[in-house]
């Protein structure tokens, strides 16, 4: 015997909610990827995937001048985020209190 129609009914609706709630909250961020085709535009992220993946195994191999830890990688990669979130400066001002507390002339 299964619960009361109810009872799934409203699990169902719970578990909608709760699987679409990314998809809402970040429609904005996700391609329309038949807008692009139509527009002639790439709609694939392979190749800039295959270049980070290259460049980050280049720079983990012991023969690499300039190799990174995974540590070093891993904090890289954390700036790398909060500049492209546009949060860096924040973050930087918290350290430095000072950093750009007056602003630039114009040159004329």
């Amino acid at each position: 015997m299964g619960a009361p129609a109810g009872r799934s009914r409203r699990h169902r609706s719970k578990n909608t909610v709760y699987f679409t709630y990314p998809f809402r909250r970040n429609g904005g961020f996700i391609p329309n990827y038949g807008e692009r085709y139509r527009n002639g535009e790439r709609i694939s992220t392979g190749f800039v995937e295959s270049t980070v993946n290259y460049v980050v195994s280049k720079r983990m191999v012991k023969k690499q001048q300039m190799r990174w830890s995974q540590r070093g990688a891993h904090l890289l990669l954390q700036i790398r985020t909060r500049v492209l979130n546009g949060e860096w400066e924040a973050t930087f001002r918290q350290w430095y209190p000072g950093f750009r507390t007056h602003t630039r002339c114009a040159v004329a």
